[in-house]
């Protein structure tokens, strides 16, 4: 495979934002590079401690040889980061410091054009999963998915605006020969929206995003996984977590506002009966952004948002 720079987005953010301290035990569930991993582990020395995870062989033998200065300090498991309450246990941790999800999509994943996850290479096989042994592969999506289904994933994952005329032309072209490649289904996208709304942004970036959560069951479970990582949390430990698109942030600010709320119960209700007590204070009532510079030099910051939230 060739070599890949790989940019951490935000990793002065995120790292200011867990406020490491030198024994505090920590949480990665998005290892990627290890670009977090790396300055998790150097700001929280001398006895800081690291769990991190990520389903990709690549990026976890990648990111163990970048952390190796910090033998004995780290444990990688390679799970899905929503296995996080099984991972926890397993491990024997009774809570940790900080907990830091970055949800993009790493770049070495994006820019190792055999992994089909780009629409900027045209004969590259459709692929997108980021666990190799998944058997579910984004040709099998565009080719197998039924037409109503197609469009359910379309709508819901990438809101596209343009979902009847995409599937449609898709279920039409798959009637003469499956679809096998980026390059073709970037075609028949672009065929199937108007020129004038393909000014803004590559036409199929939302249907490429929308099949990628797909076919990794990216939102999946993401609501309850962030209740259960905040509630692990010690006294004063953060939870930091990155987001790309719209549908991510929304499940964030949704389960941090849960975990924030003190007492669910109706309002008529005279007393409280439901027993719920205020778990975190948010610490970002807006997200936090790129700053100009960065955006300037690494564009996948562009869409990047950062939550935060705090154990009380």
């Amino acid at each position: 495979m060739t070599d890949y720079k790989h940019v951490s987005v935000m990793l002065n953010e995120c790292i200011e934002g867990l406020k490491l301290k030198s024994d505090g035990i920590y949480f990665d569930g998005t290892l990627g590079g290890g670009g977090h991993s790396y300055e998790i582990l150097k700001q929280s020395a001398p006895n800081g401690k690291l769990v991190a995870t990520d389903l990709d062989d690549y990026a976890i033998s990648r990111a163990t040889d970048r952390l190796t200065e910090f033998d004995g300090r780290f444990t990688i498991v390679k799970d899905n980061f929503k296995n996080f309450v099984n991972i926890k246990e397993n491990l024997g941790i009774e809570g940790f410091d900080g907990i830091l999800l970055d949800l993009g999509v790493s770049s070495f994943q994006l820019d190792d054009k055999s992994r089909g996850f780009s629409y900027m290479s045209d004969d590259v096989r459709l692929d997108m999963r980021m666990d190799k042994s998944n058997p579910l592969t984004a040709e099998k999506v565009v080719n197998e998915y039924g037409e109503r289904e197609l469009k359910r994933v379309l709508t819901e994952y990438g809101e596209e605006r343009f979902a009847f005329s995409i599937v449609s032309s898709i279920c039409e072209y798959r009637k003469k020969k499956r679809i096998e490649t980026t390059g073709e289904l970037v075609k028949i996208i672009e065929k199937s929206i108007p020129k004038k709304f393909q000014q803004d942004g590559h036409p199929a970036k939302k249907t490429f995003q929308a099949i990628r959560i797909e076919v990794n069951g990216e939102l999946d479970g993401l609501y309850e996984t962030v209740l259960s990582m905040a509630r692990a949390l010690n006294k004063g430990g953060r939870i930091v977590i990155l987001t790309f698109h719209s549908l991510e942030d929304r499940i964030v600010k949704k389960a941090f506002k849960e975990l924030e709320c003190d007492c669910i119960c109706d309002k008529s209700l005279p007393i409280c009966v439901c027993g719920k007590k205020k778990e975190v204070e948010i610490i970002t009532r807006h997200p936090i952004t790129a700053g100009e510079e960065e955006l300037n030099n690494n564009g996948r910051a562009r869409s990047a948002k950062l939550r935060i939230a705090e154990k009380i």
